[in-house]
């Protein structure tokens, strides 16, 4: 995955952003908004850490898994080391998951930050049936990626044809903007096959008796 790629100077520059107070967790928000209270993700390319930390900090039972260890050194050292594996995408399986100390299934999986284009397009069918592996019933994968790209929607969309994984919403950003053939940015959001367990607490929902 992209071991050409400078990732000292992109650990050094999201560094950077962490401690300059950039905000890097409008994809938490809405990961966190999709998902039932305590729920399990996993943040594939999970870089620095930054999200795995802030789904950590609402509650959720989250962790991250990257190939590149110079970015993995950069997580460990602002964050709990014990978050963070060092896998690569094809690596996310329940066996190997498992045999890395981590839970071998999830709720939702985010491939973020252009994660999708990092992987060769051969690879991504594969990646995209390991994340069907690991989700429950009704699990859900969360893209983010630059559209005009190797990885981009429609790379996503024939991946996702090989497996289980549908497609239910997409979206130009991250704050549900319409997706439209032009749109630079999309945040795509596919199920896996099956229904979800009920969500047992209000979460926001107060229906009135008649």
């Amino acid at each position: 995955m992209g071991e050409q790629r400078d990732y000292g100077r992109y650990a050094a520059k999201m560094r950077k952003h962490v401690e300059s107070g950039t905000d890097l967790e409008v994809d938490v928000r809405f990961i966190d908004m999709l998902s039932r209270r305590g729920a399990r993700i996993l943040d594939i390319g999970c870089g620095i850490g930054a999200t795995v930390r802030g789904l950590r900090k609402r509650g959720h039972d989250a962790y991250g898994i990257d190939p590149t260890e110079t970015v993995l050194r950069v997580a460990r050292e602002l964050h709990d080391p014990e978050w963070f594996r060092p896998l690569s995408a094809t690596q996310a399986t329940p066996e190997q998951l498992a045999g890395s100390g981590l839970p071998p299934s999830y709720d939702v999986v985010l491939l973020s930050g252009n994660v999708p284009s990092f992987v060769p397009a051969d690879e991504l069918p594969a990646v995209f049936a390991c994340i069907e592996g690991i989700l429950v019933p009704g699990g859900l994968l969360v893209t983010g990626t630059t559209s005009e790209v190797p990885g981009g929607p429609a790379d996503q969309d024939a991946a996702a044809e090989m497996t289980g994984l549908t497609l239910e919403h997409r979206y130009a950003d991250w704050h549900l903007g319409a997706y439209a053939s032009d749109s630079p940015w999309s945040v795509s959001v596919f199920a896996a096959a099956g229904t979800p367990e009920p969500i047992n607490a209000p979460d926001g929902i107060f229906v009135l008796s008649r």
